[in-house]
Parts: C-alpha cells; structure tokens; sequence
C-alpha cells in the first residue's frame, strides 16, 4: 500500500492545470498551425505569380534590346511603341481579365468547377472584341504620335514597330484570361514552364527575325507577336489535356455567350481600376520632358520607372495570391480563412517592403552606372532611389490591397479611389512639387508618393472595416463614397489653385 500511495504521488503533476488553460494552449496551436499553413499557400502561389510576371515583361524588353544594337532611331521607335502599346492596350486587357479573379476565384471556392470554364470563354469573347479597335488604335499610331507634337521620324519609327505587333495583341488578351484561370485554382507551375520556355524561344525568334531575316525593327515587333502565340499554345495544349483542369475545362459552349453583360459590368471598373495606375505613371516621364534639363531629367525618371516596374513585379506577384486566396475562401463561405488571408498577406507585403526598399537605398550609389556612364546621371539616380524605395513600400501594400479588392469584387470602389488618388491628389501634388516648388523631377515621384498613400489609406480602412461574414455591411459603403467625396471636394480645391498659377506664370515672367 505504501508503495501504491508512492508511485501515485510521484506522477501527479505538481502544478495543477485547469482544463480552460487546456482548451486555450490547443486553441493557441490550432491558431498558429493555420497561420503557418497560410503562409505557404500564399507563398506558393506568389513566388511563380512573380516569375511568371516578370517573364512576361521581359519578352518587350528583350525585343527592345535587339533593337538597340540596329541605332538609336530604331530603338527609340521601338521603347516609344512599346509605350504607346502598354498604354492604350496590354494595361487595358490586363485590367479586364482582372473581372475573373473575382469571378473564377470564387465559383472554385464555391465548388462550381464547371463555371470557371464558362467565364474564361466568357471573358476570351470580350477581351478578343475589344482587341479589334485597339488594333485600329496601334495601325494609325504613326499619326496620332505626331498629333501629340512628337518627333516625326521617330513616330514613323514607332508606327512600323506598333503595326508588325498588332497580331499580339490578340494573343495577348486570350493570355491573361488562360493565366487567371489556372491562378484562381491555384494551378501555377505549369504558367512558370510556358513562360520560361517563351522566352528562351523568343530571344532565338529576336536574333533571327532581327538580324538573320533582314526586317530590322519589325522582326523585333513580330517577335513579340509570336511569341506570345507560342505561350497562349503551350497554356491551352496544358488546359486541353491535364487532369487537374478537368473538372474546370468541359469544352466551348455557348452558355459562354449568355450574361455577358454581368461580365462587362465587373470588367470596366476592373480596368479602370488598372489603368488609372498606370496611366499616372506614364504621365510622369511625360512630364518630365517640361522641367529645365528636359533630357537628364526624361533619361532619371525612365530609368526610375523601369527599377520601379521591375521591384513591383514582386507585390504584383503577392497581390494574385492575396486575390485567389481571398476569393476562394469566399466562394467557399470561409469568412474567417479570408480574414487571415488577408492578415498573412498584409504582413508579408510590409516584410518584402522593407526588405526591397533596403536594397535599394544600399546599392543608390551604384545603381545608376548599370544605364548611364554619365556622373550627372548616376548622383541623379542615387538622390531617386531612396525616394523609389518609400514608393516602393507603399506601392506594395496598395498593391496588395487591390489584389484583395479583386478577390471580394469592389472592382468599382477600386476605381474610385484610384481616380481620387491619382488624379485629384497624385498629379496635382506632382505638378505644385516639381514646376512651383522647383523639386525637379524628385517632386514628381514625390507626388506619385502622396497619390500612394492616399490609395493605401482608403484601401486600408475599407478593408479594415469589411464585415467578412456578410462581406460588406451598409456602413461599409456610406463610409467609403463619405471619405472619397471629402476628398474630391478638397483636391478641387487644391486644383484649381495650381492650375490657376500655372495660367497666370507665364503672364507675369512676359512682363518681367
């Protein structure tokens, strides 16, 4: 008996541990276990997502490069063209296709597997009818450069170059719809292999077209439009004939044709949500060229917007995993999964942020020697980069935001704010920095930054304030169009002061 009681007293605990502190460490566990899963989803949807991206941005700078080895009429033909074509129809295409992220992510979570068949056909249609006039838009760009005030001969340069890419044009908008149809089911790998062997092929397609076959310029033009034609090949050959698309390809079917109105009504907004973006930053380099020194201040801010262009690749990368996620779990009605993706992701940008951002402030010094031989040049760039890497912060949390917008289908909010902050605050702050307060072209990305943390603000609220379980709640919009129309009553303001000077300046430097 004695040892009994012995043996009995040495294997009680001697703390005594209640079963609600039990239940909270497993809960505590659970937790973290989700969090960690999360995370590797996330992960292992953004790292191809940013490969594939930036694959596909190399093809037109490829091109571009083979060109400038024929002189410097052809190259700026060509970067003016290529320019021109992001501008008036790979953004556009890229922000139609953005309605399926909404639309093809949460029929999947939803288990509707059939349906992200039919809104692919569904957007391929529109994209494709929409590609026709942008096609007539890229034939008469010749003309409509020189109706700008450019340059005649580089502008006939630029309308060769645009017309031998009018054929991608259309492959490309078939693209981006395969491309969101294989992200939303989280299918990625496949998309990283299409991509990586395109441009393998397209440097040999450049070298021959370009140099072998005699057509210069427009063998670097036609190029791209082959291949991009290979990459939609090798995509729907996958799609066709793999088992993971199984369930969601059945084959064409004219069910495709029918609501094609719900589809527009999402990708309008979607594309003005894209455009607006990339329009401002555009409108930047254009801007430039009105400063004093217009050629070094054109030359730093390209170079600028190229670095910047690259390094957005990444939260552009984290933006479509934020989206599928979001939309998936939705579809799903996983209101909570949602709430914690969003969470993940928001941290997972403010990481790859700071750790972007610096990079970029250590190699400032350096970084300019990589486009320009020229002192004036390479000090220009450094004074830019810590300017970029505050951008660049900011620029990937709004990124990512707007991925989460996409996956919840504020498609239209997106738009509103967007055209507050670029366009009544972006712009406008850039104009007062660089022309009134004389910040050159620092005072343009300046304003770009000012347009960065106005879109991040309102995106941040609206997301903070987002009932996941209903999704959105009444407050949610009142709040949302109260907070854009103090804005737009502000900048009003604001912007009839700066143009209003910008009027009366060249007035009184006439006098004096």
């Amino acid at each position: 008996m004695e040892r009994e009681e012995q043996k009995s007293t040495l294997n009680s605990p001697l703390i005594q541990i209640s079963s609600e502190e039990i239940n909270n460490n497993h809960q505590t566990c659970s937790e973290k276990k989700k969090i960690i899963e999360e995370v590797k989803r996330q992960l292992w949807l953004s790292g191809p997502l940013i490969s594939v991206s930036l694959l596909q941005f190399c093809l037109q700078m490829i091109s571009v490069m083979f060109v400038g080895h024929l002189g410097e009429l052809p190259l700026s033909g060509a970067s003016m063209a290529t320019s021109f074509a992001t501008v008036t129809g790979f953004s556009f295409l890229v922000g139609l296709s953005s309605a399926l992220e909404t639309l093809c992510g949460q029929s999947y979570g939803a288990k509707q597997y059939h349906m992200l068949g039919i809104h692919m056909q569904r957007g391929m249609f529109v994209l494709l009818l929409i590609s026709v006039p942008l096609a007539l838009i890229w034939a008469n760009t010749e003309s409509l450069l020189v109706a700008a005030h450019q340059d005649s001969e580089i502008s006939k340069e630029a309308g060769l170059y645009a017309r031998y890419m009018i054929p991608s044009i259309f492959a490309y908008a078939i693209l981006q719809c395969l491309v969101r149809f294989l992200q939303t089911q989280n299918i990625v790998f496949p998309m990283v292999l299409s991509s990586g062997i395109t441009a393998l092929l397209h440097i040999l397609v450049c070298w021959i077209l370009v140099f072998k076959s005699g057509l210069g310029s427009r063998g670097a033009a036609l190029a791209n439009s082959i291949s991009y034609w290979i990459n939609v090949l090798l995509l729907a050959i996958y799609v066709k004939f793999s088992s993971s698309c199984a369930k969601t390809w059945t084959g064409f079917s004219k069910e495709a044709l029918n609501n094609v109105f719900n589809f527009v009504r999402l990708a309008i907004p979607s594309a003005v949500m894209v455009c607006l973006e990339m329009w401002s930053f555009e409108m930047m380099v254009l801007l430039s060229g009105l400063l004093p020194n217009p050629a070094l201040e054109t030359s730093v801010l390209s170079i600028s917007l190229n670095t910047a262009s690259t390094v957005w690749m990444i939260p552009f990368g984290l933006s479509g995993a934020a989206s599928t996620r979001v939309s998936n779990e939705l579809g799903a009605g996983h209101p909570e999964a949602a709430r914690l993706a969003v969470c993940v992701v928001l941290v997972m940008a403010v990481t790859e942020g700071i750790l972007v951002g610096s990079v970029l402030i250590l190699i400032r010094n350096v970084w300019g020697y990589a486009y320009s031989n020229e002192i004036e040049v390479v000090k220009y760039v450094a004074s830019m980069l810590p300017i970029l890497a505050a951008s660049n912060f900011l620029d990937g949390l709004q990124c990512v935001l707007s991925g989460i917008a996409r996956g919840c289908g504020w498609q239209m909010i997106g738009a509103f704010v967007n055209l507050g902050s670029y366009y009544l605050v972006g712009i406008p702050s850039a104009i007062l920095l660089a022309f009134l307060l004389h910040f050159g072209g620092r005072g343009l990305w300046l304003g770009i930054i000012c347009a960065l943390i106005v879109q991040a603000t309102s995106l941040g609220i609206i997301t903070a304030r987002t009932n996941w379980e209903k999704e959105v709640s009444h407050s949610f919009y009142l709040f949302t169009f109260f907070f854009l129309l103090v804005i737009l009553c502000l900048t009003c303001v604001f912007n009839l002061f700066i143009f209003s000077y910008l009027i009366s300046r060249p007035g009184k430097e006439s006098n004096g």
